[in-house]
């Protein structure tokens, strides 16, 4: 990333609050909202790509306030729309 983090927003599902380690995958429950948050990295985790997220949600809530969601398969709408700034300086 050569400008910084950029911007994410996706579908919440039930489970997705009970998130608390791994790469996310939506499983069951049904669709509770949208939701935006900062996208930071990616990597991969047992052979599963996936996008590094931060979330507003504090630090109790998933790994310390971020999270890991599957990267590549458009995972709960998460790769639709993606926002990024670039400064003009």
């Amino acid at each position: 990333m050569d400008y910084g983090p950029v911007v994410a927003d996706f579908m919440v599902y039930e489970d997705f609050y009970s998130y608390k380690e791994g790469v996310y995958q939506h499983k069951m429950g049904e669709e509770v909202s949208g939701h935006a948050v900062r996208i930071i990295g990616w990597g991969t985790e047992n052979d599963t790509p996936y996008w590094l997220v931060a979330n507003s949600w504090d630090t109790y809530w998933g790994d310390k306030g971020f999270f890991k969601i599957r990267r590549g398969y458009n995972e709960c709408g998460f790769e639709d729309n993606v926002t990024a700034g670039r400064p003009d300086v």
